[in-house]
C-alpha cells in the first residue's frame, strides 16, 4: 500500500529513497533511505510536502535508514515541523542512528518533533484527526 515518492530509484551513489505510505489508519509515513545532503534535500522536501498535504493524518517521517543528515536536510525538516505546527499537528520523527539524532540534538531542533526510536511506536498514533499535543496524563 506504499506509493513511491519517486517513480524510479536512482542508481547514483548517495541517492535518496523516499516512499510515502499508510501503515495504519490515520497515519502517513514518509520512509527515507540514504544520505540527506545538499543534492538530495530537495527530494526530501518534496516528500515532506506530500506527507503534510494530507491534513487528516498523523505525519511521520521515518529516518531509520538515513546514514547522513547534513544541515540542508536539517533545514528541510525544521521547515516541515513549522508547517505541521501551523496546521495544528506535530511532525513525528523516527530516528535510530547517531548520524541523524546527533545533528537534531546539538541544534536543539529535536524539540520541534515528537521523536521515536522505534518505528513500531508510530503505528498506534492514528486514533484521531491530527496529532496535536497530547493531554497531560493523570497521576
Amino acid at each position: 500500500m506504499l506509493d513511491p515518492a519517486s517513480p524510479e530509484p536512482s542508481d547514483r551513489a548517495g541517492a535518496l529513497g523516499a516512499t510515502l505510505g499508510s501503515p495504519a489508519p490515520g497515519v502517513r509515513v514518509l520512509t527515507v533511505e540514504g544520505e540527506v545532503d545538499t543534492l538530495t534535500a530537495p527530494h526530501l522536501a518534496d516528500g515532506l510536502t506530500r506527507l503534510l498535504d494530507d491534513e487528516r493524518s498523523v505525519p511521520v517521517v521515518d529516518l531509520a535508514e538515513v546514514s547522513f543528515l547534513a544541515s540542508s536536510g536539517l533545514a528541510v525538516l525544521i521547515h516541515a515541523a513549522h508547517r505541521a505546527t501551523g496546521q495544528g499537528r506535530t511532525l513525528h520523527v523516527v530516528a535510530t542512528s547517531r548520524s541523524v539524532t546527533r545533528p537534531l540534538e546539538i541544534t536543539g531542533s529535536d524539540r520541534l518533533f515528537e521523536m521515536h526510536a522505534d518505528p513500531a511506536e508510530v503505528l498506534g498514533l492514528g486514533g484521531g484527526a491530527g496529532s496535536g499535543p497530547r493531554p497531560p496524563e493523570a497521576d
